[in-house]
C-alpha cells in the first residue's frame, strides 16, 4: 500500500523544502525513541518520509509513482549533514541503536557542527575594604588550577623537538566515521584522542607535562578591581580559568565582598554620612572639621540648618570615568536629654520670644 509521505509529515504537497525540514524536526523531536512517549516505528516512518521529500529527485519520482518506486524506504535514512550534525559519542547497542539524545538533538535543533573545547570555569571569593571598593584596587590571588605548561608553552613537546603529523587523524584533528543503525546512517565527528584536535604530535614529549601541554600547578593572578564596585558583584576574567588540551581556557569569576564602613555608605556614585551637631551649632551656624576618604576637610554649617538637611561636598564621592560623585552629609541635631536650671531659663526666654 502506498504511503502518503506528505500526510505523515503533516505538510501540503506544495510545501517548500524549508517547510518539510521544519515539520520533520518537530516530529522527530516528538517521537524520538529515547524520549518519554517516543515511538520507534513512528520515528522510522517520519525519517522515511523526510528522506524522500527532502531530495528533489526522489520527491519527483514519488510524486509520479508513489512510495512503491525503487529506492524508497526507511533503509535510505536521512543525511545528518543536511543539518550540520555532529553525532559524537554515537554507538550501536544491543537493540540496534544506543545514543544520547542530548548529543544528537543538541546539534539537531539549532546547534553547531563543531564546538571548541573549553576548560573549566573557576569561582573564588575576595574580601576588600570599603575604601578599596570606592577607589579600586589591584590584588594578587594564588590559584591552584590546571594551567598551560610553562616549559613547553602548551605544545607538549620537549624543547627542540619537532612536531609530526598525527597518524591517527592524518593531521585533521578529528575522526570522521559513518555508522548505520535501525534508524539510518549517521555521520559522527569526534576530536582525535591522540593529538587532542591539534593534528600534530610531538616527536619527543615534554618531561614536565608528559606531552599533555597542561598540568595542575599554582599560578599567581593579578586582579584589577574597578572603582565603585558593590558588595556581591562579580568580576569576570576571560581565559583565566582552567586550561584544556586542544582548546581554550575557561574564565575566572571573582565574587567581591566589601567590608562595612563605620561612617560612610555608597549610593550610586555618591557617599553618604551622618554628622551629629549641637542645637546651638545649627541655630548660630558653625564650622566643623570632618574626616573623608580623602582626608580631613572644613565644612561650613549655615545658621538655621534644619534636622535631616543634606549638605553636599562636591567631588568627594565615588570615582566614575573621569569624574567623581559627591559626599552627602546628613545633619543630625543632638537634643540634650536634661537641662540645667540656667539652660532651662535660657530656653524659656527663647520660648517667650517665640523662638
Amino acid at each position: 500500500m502506498s504511503k502518503d509521505y506528505y500526510q505523515i509529515l503533516g505538510v501540503d504537497k506544495k510545501a517548500s523544502k524549508d517547510d518539510i525540514k521544519k515539520a520533520f524536526r518537530k516530529l522527530a523531536h516528538e517521537y524520538h525513541p529515547d524520549k518519554k512517549g517516543g515511538n520507534v516505528d513512528k520515528f522510522k516512518e517520519i525519517n522515511e518520509a523526510y528522506s524522500v521529500l527532502s531530495d528533489d529527485q526522489k520527491r519527483s519520482q514519488y510524486d509520479t509513482f508513489g512510495s512503491a518506486y525503487s529506492g524508497s524506504g526507511a533503509g535510505q535514512g536521512f543525511n545528518p549533514s543536511d543539518f550540520g550534525f555532529d553525532f559524537s559519542g554515537f554507538s550501536q547497542g544491543d537493540a540496534g541503536f544506543d545514543f544520547d539524545i542530548g548529543d544528537i538533538f543538541g546539534d539537531f535543533f539549532g546547534g553547531q557542527r563543531t564546538r571548541q573545547k573549553r576548560g573549566r570555569d573557576i569561582s573564588i571569593d575576595l574580601d576588600i575594604s570599603f575604601e578599596e571598593s570606592v577607589f579600586g584596587v589591584e590584588r594578587k590571588v594564588l590559584l591552584n588550577k590546571i594551567a598551560t605548561c610553562k616549559v613547553c608553552g602548551g605544545s607538549g613537546a620537549k624543547s627542540g623537538s619537532t612536531m609530526d603529523t598525527c597518524s591517527t587523524c592524518n593531521g585533521k584533528g578529528q575522526i570522521h566515521e559513518v555508522r548505520r543503525s535501525i534508524i539510518g546512517s549517521f555521520s559522527t565527528v569526534r576530536t582525535c584522542e591522540t593529538c587532542h584536535g591539534k593534528g600534530k604530535v610531538p616527536r619527543e614529549k615534554c618531561a614536565n607535562c608528559h606531552g599533555r601541554g597542561i598540568l595542575k600547578s599554582d599560578e599567581e593572578v593579578k586582579v584589577r578591581i574597578p572603582s565603585g564596585i558593590s558588595d556581591g558583584e562579580v568580576v569576570r576574567l576571560s581565559g583565566m580559568g582552567e586550561a584544556t588540551t586542544g582548546g581554550v581556557a575557561g574564565d575566572l569569576y571573582i565574587k567581591i565582598h566589601v567590608e562595612r564602613h563605620q561612617i560612610f555608605k555608597k549610593e550610586g556614585s555618591n557617599l553618604i554620612m551622618t554628622l551629629n551637631v549641637r542645637l546651638s551649632d545649627v541655630l548660630l551656624g558653625t564650622t566643623a572639621f570632618i574626616k573623608t576618604l580623602d582626608g580631613e576637610i572644613k565644612l561650613k554649617i549655615p545658621e538655621g540648618t534644619g534636622f535631616g538637611e543634606i549638605l553636599r561636598v562636591k567631588g568627594k564621592g565615588v570615582p566614575y570615568g573621569n569624574k567623581r560623585g559627591d559626599l552627602l552629609i546628613n545633619i543630625n541635631i543632638n537634643i540634650p536629654q536634661k537641662l540645667s536650671k540656667e539652660e532651662k531659663k535660657l530656653v524659656e526666654e527663647l520660648r517667650i520670644k517665640g523662638i
